[in-house]
């Protein structure tokens, strides 16, 4: 028979054995510190000054004082002094420094790997349902990268599900960003957490943008709404071909365009400016007490709604003057002519303004 146990080294009572209850106190002693185990530290050299009795550290490769007999050994401290244990792999016992359990594996305390695969609800600092199954009460929640990225990924089951992150205040819902109810991208705003309103709603296949915040027509002009660019004005539609649609812009702000019977220039509002240039000859016909050209037609570069005004200045000579002729404007040309206060030779050129309506 052997004196001591195979897994603890407990000792054993011998037959005819005298005092008995030495073995079998010296075996208690040895279970006392094995069963629950309690580590104070778990690599310590030097025994404590004033050890407490029933608290078992583990001995370090350097043990010393009363320990030094006893490297990486359990030392229990007892009324009889230090009882000490060998560990054996795939002991358990309680860190009492780190507050967590720990095993002995390869000649080493370990922390207990813990198995968080498949758990049915995780709560941290609050208690988990079964519809919140994940749940945590804190004042921040940091998730960050391994490597250089990091992302968070809602999944939901089909087009018509949900996948959604919802803010709320004190429990009832007041904004929602996600997929809710199909794939467009949607920003749901609530004052009550049961009426919602979508403020935003990205097209998935365009990337467009519609929704209480964003302008439902070139005729919105609701305060506080995003401006589309096709119903609005930016750089790039300042300029180009203007149009009007039932009154309501329906083009550019500022059309212009050039050709040989001179400039336009319209306006969104209607208005046309048409600036052109006629070469008359001599100014030399009396006309009273005055002297006249022969009279000129402009043809307008572009024909006005109704006829325009004009307004002329002519160059080629000192004292002359331009004006209409005999006959009143029509909207696609004018009659004009050349006033002198005395008779003039060679050519003159009358430098035509036509300010009107293109609509």
């Amino acid at each position: 028979m052997t004196s001591a146990s195979p897994r603890l080294d407990l000792p054993m009572i011998l037959p005819a054995q005298a005092q008995k209850h030495v073995t079998h106190n010296e075996a208690l002693l040895r279970l006392d510190g094995a069963v629950q185990m309690v580590l104070q530290s778990i690599f310590q050299a030097a025994p404590p000054s004033e050890p407490v009795v029933g608290h078992s550290y583990f001995t370090s490769d350097s043990a010393t004082g009363d320990w030094v007999n006893n490297p990486r050994m359990v030392a229990t401290y007892t009324q009889s002094g230090w009882v000490y244990l060998q560990p054996s792999e795939g002991w358990f016992a309680w860190d009492a420094a780190n507050e967590r359990h720990i095993v002995y594996q390869n000649d080493a305390w370990m922390p207990v790997p813990l198995d968080l695969k498949n758990l049915p609800a995780v709560g941290v600092n609050a208690t988990a349902d079964m519809t919140n199954r994940l749940i945590v009460s804190a004042q921040a929640t940091l998730l960050t990268h391994e490597g250089n990225n990091h992302q968070l990924k809602v999944n939901k089951a089909g087009a018509g599900d949900t996948a959604s992150l919802v803010l709320q205040s004190n429990w009832s819902g007041r904004a929602e960003i996600g997929l809710c109810g199909d794939d467009a991208v949607h920003v749901k705003v609530s004052a009550d957490g049961g009426t919602w309103l979508d403020a935003i709603v990205v097209d998935p296949q365009t990337g467009h943008l519609t929704g209480a915040a964003v302008q439902t027509s070139a005729e919105d002009t609701t305060e506080g709404r995003l401006m589309r660019s096709d119903y609005g004005y930016c750089p790039g539609n300042v300029l180009g071909a203007v149009g009007m649609s039932n009154g309501i812009p329906s083009g550019a702000i500022i059309e212009s365009s050039h050709s040989g019977a001179g400039s336009v220039v319209k306006f969104v509002d209607g208005t046309q400016i048409c600036l052109g240039t006629i070469d008359v000859t001599d100014a030399t016909s009396a006309m009273g007490a005055l002297y006249s050209s022969a009279a000129a037609t402009w043809t307008f570069p572009a024909q006005f709604a109704e006829p325009p005004s004009i307004s002329v200045s002519v160059s080629g000579a000192s004292g002359v003057w331009g004006t209409l002729g005999g006959t009143e404007p029509a909207s696609h040309q004018a009659e004009l002519q050349v006033l002198s206060a005395y008779s003039v030779t060679g050519s003159l050129t009358l430098h035509c303004t036509a300010i009107g309506r293109w609509i």
